[in-house]
Parts: structure tokens; sequence; C-alpha cells
């Protein structure tokens, strides 16, 4: 999948979190914010794997580090597209963000770990509708995908991709918001207030 069907996927996936819970939670504006950009982080966390991300081409010497970083954690859609992968991100981001609380005391470290976490477990699940598939549960080096027969997952880029999923989850984006739309706005109001 591209970077902007992951960006829409992760903000999809805690919107839809955020919406099935019984009451929306009671957050700071800097929890709120962090939040968001932690989702978005973990939406392409996974591709650090992957040399010519547009995570590495936006750094001055990306492309060397990126190649680097690559070798160290096995190649493309390996230890970073696992759940392995997923516990040792999100126990790294955690000891970050217990390290870096006292400089952020009204942020709610919680609820920024969850959107990191919900944002690289959107990553997989849209990778797995990928010709290539997921080796979710690594070490066993079986990538699994859906649906089970190869030539009717999404090939990266293409027009499945660009004119299915894209709307599709743009739809269920806004279908979330319309569904809880009196609860989000009562949020946004608290939080900006």
């Amino acid at each position: 999948m591209k970077a902007r069907t992951h960006d829409i996927a992760a903000a999809t996936a805690l919107l839809g979190v955020v919406v099935l819970l019984p009451e929306l939670p009671t957050v700071t504006l800097s929890t709120a914010v962090l939040a968001l950009i932690a989702n978005q982080a973990g939406g392409i966390v996974p591709d650090i794997d992957q040399p010519t991300a547009p995570f590495w081409r936006n750094l001055p010497i990306g492309g060397m580090v990126g190649k680097v970083i690559a070798k160290m954690l096995g190649g493309h859609r390996f230890l970073t597209h696992s759940l392995v992968g997923v516990v040792l991100v999100g126990v790294l981001f955690k000891m970050l963000l217990v390290f870096l609380q006292p400089l952020m005391p009204n942020v709610q470290i919680d609820y920024v770990w969850w959107a990191l976490i919900i944002g690289m477990v959107s990553h997989l699940v849209m990778d797995t509708f990928t010709k290539e598939g997921v080796p979710w549960l690594l070490p066993v080096p079986v990538k699994f995908g859906f649906p089970p027969l190869k030539r009717l997952r999404i090939t990266t880029g293409k027009w499945t991709e660009n004119f299915v999923t894209l709307p599709i989850l743009v739809i269920v984006a806004v279908g979330i918001c319309l569904y809880r739309y009196s609860d989000l706005l009562a949020f946004l109001h608290h939080i900006t207030r």
C-alpha cells in the first residue's frame, strides 16, 4: 500500500476505536494532537524496513540510513510487519514516552501510546490485503494474506488501491464521524476550550 493509504487507514482505525468506546475519553488538546501525530507515525513505522520509503526519502541522508536499517531489520515486510515488531516498537515507544513525561505534564501518554499501536496494526492489516502478505506470526516464516488467493489481492499503487480501497476508507471514516457526530462535536469542543 502507498503511504497515503496507510495514513487514511491509520486515522480511520483510530476514529473507529474512539467511536466504539462507550464514552469518548476526556483528553487535553496536547494529548489529542500528540495522539494524532503518533497514530500517523504508527501508520508508516512498519515501512522503516524499506530504504525507498517516503520516510527515508525526506531525510537528508535517509537513503543510506534506510539501507542500513533495512538490513538490520531483515528487509522489507519482515520484523516490523509482524506482531513481534509491533510489541518491540510499542515497548520502545512507551519507554520514550515515560522518559519525556516530565517535559509534557498535560499529556496523557497512554492515549498517545495506544494511538501509535492502532496506527501500526492498521498498517499490517492493510498490507495483509496485498499480494505480498504479512508475516504476522514471525518467527514463523509464513506471510499471511487475504483473500487466500494471491491473484485476488491488491497490487500496491494500482487501480484497486486508488479507486476501491482508498474511497472505501474515506467512506468508512465519514460514516464513523456521522455515526457519533454530536459526541465527536462535543469532544472537539471540550479539547479546544
